[in-house]
């Protein structure tokens, strides 16, 4: 079949690696012009994640591309250590920036698949035979499918679907890269002040990613005017103390900046005659919601699915599998919004207190591990032998973790 997906994050480059495994042909379409770079840092928990990632014959590449950070000590405007955040319960099995991520997808498929960067979907109309899809500069073409794997904002659900309201977790968001100033290698720096929180993460000797997070209710931006987007961050840690005003310095000329709500996607159905979704255009997660290994999973279920049945039954199977599995981690990602940014002063002080008695107590830590994965593992992932699995280059199918 001719099938088009449109984005080129996560979830639309690994069904793509499956789609072309399978024989079909496959193009990408993608609003940005290039890759995007930088960006935060992703993880993958758990033996589901990565028995996927090693399906596809991935595991050991992402793994030379992980970042490997270690704990993040929690901060006063003194640059006094209040508390530390241990790697073990927020950086997942394997975590590697989104950057890095995207390049290794897009390596194991350019050379299988037709990206188109630079454009987007303008309509979309299917009829019994297939989908007439144009496009916003280039020529109108017909598929067999057409896949949403387009993000929270996605244009395919719009076109498809109409609105579907977005649950908002009320808290906003940017990240970028500035070089690194601050002496931090493999490690990173928290601060807070009430509904407001500041990371800076050291990726490496030369390079920082910081993210500067705030809560705000029914916050109205245009998610294509990055310089509006830059002022509503300005504004938002405005008076904020410790090294924020450096950062807004830095921040205002970053080009790798990207800002967002965070938001969860809850959808009665996830397919409409030929056109389904996948990843966060169907159901995003939020904040600890396992997004990113949410993407690879239902690519590789969406992907096995058609494999082996008609797409309208594939698609009534791919829901029928992956709801039951997205639920559980969007219930999990649904209280995390107080732990990212806490309201109160109170609150600030009642989490750094808990994150220094947990120091001492090892277990404890473990257990909050544990409750992260058991989420993320909480699948029983089909075996699709047909899409022609890849082994990796370790040939350890045991050695996952």
């Amino acid at each position: 079949m001719d099938i088009l997906i449109s984005g080129a994050s996560v979830a639309g480059p690994s069904l793509a690696l499956w789609l072309h495994r399978a024989g079909h042909r496959v193009t990408v379409v993608e609003r940005a012009p290039a890759l995007r770079g930088g960006g935060y840092a992703v993880d993958f928990r758990g033996r589901v994640h990565l028995e996927v990632l090693r399906r596809m014959g991935l595991l050991d590449v992402m793994r030379a591309r992980a970042t490997h950070m270690g704990d993040i000590a929690i901060v006063d405007r003194h640059d006094t250590v209040r508390a530390t955040l241990p790697s073990a319960i927020f950086s997942g099995d394997l975590e590697l920036l989104r950057g890095d991520l995207g390049a290794v997808l897009y390596a194991a498929t350019r050379d299988d698949v037709d990206y188109v960067f630079g454009d987007s979907i303008a309509s979309i109309a299917q009829d019994a035979d297939g989908v007439d899809v144009t496009f916003e500069r280039g020529a109108p073409a017909r598929f067999d499918l057409v896949v949403g794997a387009d993000g929270v904002n996605s244009k395919v659900r719009e076109l498809v679907f109409g609105p579907v309201p977005q649950r908002s977790l009320g808290v906003y968001g940017c990240i970028f890269t500035m070089a690194n100033e601050f002496g931090l290698d493999r490690a990173g720096l928290m601060y807070n002040e009430p509904r407001r929180t500041v990371t800076i993460g050291g990726i490496n000797p030369e390079k920082a990613v910081i993210s500067l997070f705030f809560t705000a209710d029914g916050l109205e931006h245009d998610r294509r005017d990055v310089e509006q987007q830059r002022r509503i961050v300005a504004d938002a840690f405005e008076g904020t103390g410790w090294k924020v005003p450096r950062l807004l310095e830095a921040m205002r000329t970053a080009p790798d900046f990207w800002f967002d709500s965070t938001t969860q996607i809850r959808m009665e159905r996830w397919s409409r005659g030929r056109v389904v979704l996948v990843g966060d255009a169907g159901y995003a997660g939020g904040p600890g919601g396992n997004g990113t290994g949410l993407a690879v999973v239902g690519a590789h279920v969406l992907a096995g699915e058609l494999g082996r049945l008609p797409f309208e039954r594939a698609f009534q199977e791919y829901e029928r599998r992956l709801r039951p599995y997205v639920e559980t981690c969007q219930k999990q990602a649904s209280g995390g919004s107080d732990f990212l940014v806490p309201s109160t002063e109170k609150k600030i002080a009642q989490r750094d207190r808990f994150f220094r008695t947990i120091r001492y107590l090892p277990p404890v830590k473990h257990l909050f591990r544990h409750l992260a994965t058991r989420t993320a593992t909480a699948f029983d992932l089909p075996d699709y032998g047909g899409l022609g699995h890849t082994r990796d280059l370790s040939g350890n199918r045991g050695n996952l973790l």
